[in-house]
């Protein structure tokens, strides 16, 4: 038995991982398919480590422990190591003539099957997010996952404009397998690297340093915590964009080039299905996971429509495409829908919070409005509603979720693929029909990224979703002083009228 298992959970910043492997495994599976996985998703060993070649005749003394073993293999002509050593089995994997030394020191006939059953299904391997059993090859291909994750951030130098209390959540989803650099100023950069970004945060400073160079922007996922950012409740979910940004539409972003153009597989589209499904029994939006609430519909048998306010300095507002204020589109979709509806205004969050701008006074909204909404939950007020009137607001999407109708009066990610009333400028070059779960296979499986809050480590959408339909999320202590002080703030800016 080998002293180790071949593969590893990497050092996730802040990982709380559960035991992976351990001995004593049935032994059984399909030898030659294990080795094609391993192939297919180059992990094993410290598949995290540093790129750099080895010598051509490559052994257990000359192999560096902190490399990746996939580029050492790459440049070697013959690997020659102790038959006990798992790392055997890689070189199997990638193809590379392999010499096994015994114990005596003399040579070893190789055996493909008992190779891979020592070292891979002699082990127990359990998924480090539920410690529940999982064979050989899904093990392998978590370390795949793990692997892509890393291989995106491969070439960020400098992370910037992320607040303190972000960072520890952020850090892992931006791990580039040595480090997540964060700093405060602008460093000195070579050509070609990257430098990831919150963009809003940055000053006027690093904005002039960073011109012309390759920025991935990150912002806040879909599914992405049980409180506000406003709060400083830190995110479980980020996107990461070096096309653009999801929510301006003046530009093309990675989103929407895979809505334009990817070919999405059955299985993936599946998967998204069921993850919709989740979501919506779980009663989750952006920052909510309340227990679904059974409403009464205010208006009789009225037709129910939803008006979500907006954050009106939010870059969602002001990148384009949107309408400016909140009492624009309250106003719109007042006029749209007709006297006889009952028209809803649910003010956004953080501007009730007292954090942000867009508060309407009480004669506007009656104008227009016959209810503001400021209790119920997100998820329930959709599930009550006929319909939704959205400037650029996510709740257009989670309202497509639930098989809502949804007015889309500015240019969201989700307009234009022919699943919304488009009435603003969306762009021309979306022409692609999309099925709803197409829309969300791409907006929630493929474009963002999530943080398992119990691991710190990075897992599929499942995970999380699973984790805050449960309402196993908790916050530290120090979060939770963060947050508190926070929401003090945002009742003095609600007394003082800074918010409106």
């Amino acid at each position: 038995m080998a002293a180790a298992p071949l593969l590893a959970i990497p050092p996730f910043p802040g990982a709380r991982a559960r035991a992976f492997a351990q001995s004593g495994g049935a032994g059984e599976g399909d030898w030659q398919g294990l080795l094609d996985a391993l192939a297919r998703h180059q992990v094993g060993g410290a598949y995290w480590g540093r790129k750099v070649a080895g010598p051509a005749r490559l052994d257990a003394a000359s192999w560096p422990v902190d490399a990746d073993p996939w580029t050492l293999l790459g440049s070697a002509e013959e690997v020659i190591l102790p038959a006990e050593d798992p790392r055997a089995v890689l070189a199997l994997a990638a193809g590379t003539p392999l010499s096994l030394v015994g114990r005596n020191g003399k040579p070893q006939a190789v055996d493909p099957a008992a190779l891979v059953t020592r070292h891979l299904t002699r082990w127990q391997w359990f998924d480090p997010f539920d410690g529940n059993p999982i064979t050989a090859l899904e093990a392998i291909e978590l370390c795949g996952f793990w692997r892509r994750s890393i291989e995106a951030n491969q070439g960020i130098a400098a992370v910037l404009g992320f607040a303190h209390w972000k960072r520890p959540t952020v850090a892992p989803l931006l791990w580039n397998g040595s480090e997540t650099p964060f700093h405060r100023g602008v460093p000195t950069l070579a050509p070609g690297d990257r430098v990831a970004v919150w963009r809003s945060r940055l000053s006027k400073a690093q904005e002039k340093a960073l011109a012309g160079r390759r920025l991935m922007e990150v912002e806040d996922g879909f599914i992405r915590s049980s409180g506000l950012g406003a709060d400083c409740v830190p995110p479980l979910s980020i996107v990461v964009d070096e096309r653009g940004v999801h929510f301006d539409p003046t530009r093309p972003s990675e989103l929407e080039d895979l809505l334009q153009n990817a070919d999405l597989p059955p299985d993936l589209v599946a998967r998204a299905a069921a993850l919709r499904a989740a979501i919506v029994a779980g009663g989750l939006s952006k920052y909510e996971n309340a227990a679904p609430l059974r409403l009464e519909r205010p208006g009789g048998a009225r037709r129910h429509i939803l008006v979500p306010g907006q954050v009106e300095d939010d870059r969602a507002v002001t990148s384009g495409g949107a309408l400016a204020s909140n009492l624009e589109l309250l106003r719109r979709a007042r006029d749209h829908a007709g006297p006889d509806a009952f028209v809803i205004y649910k003010p956004h969050p953080d501007v009730l919070a007292g954090h942000r701008r867009g508060l309407l006074s009480a004669s506007d909204t009656a104008a227009y409005a016959d209810r503001v909404e400021t209790e119920a939950p997100m998820a329930s007020l959709i599930d009550m509603v006929d319909e939704l009137h959205v400037n650029s607001s996510l709740a257009g999407f989670e309202a497509l979720l639930r098989g809502k109708q949804v007015t889309v009066h500015g240019a969201p990610f989700y307009a234009g693929w022919g699943l919304t009333t488009d009435l603003g400028a969306v762009p021309a070059r979306r022409t692609r029909r999309r099925s709803l779960d197409e829309l969300v296979a791409a907006a929630l499986l493929l474009y963002p990224r999530y943080l398992d809050p119990e691991t710190n480590l990075p897992c599929p959408a499942e995970v999380l979703v699973r984790r805050l339909t449960r309402r196993e999320v908790r916050l530290d202590t120090n979060a939770r002083a963060v947050i508190a002080v926070r929401r003090l703030a945002g009742r003095t800016n609600r007394l003082l009228g800074r918010n409106s």
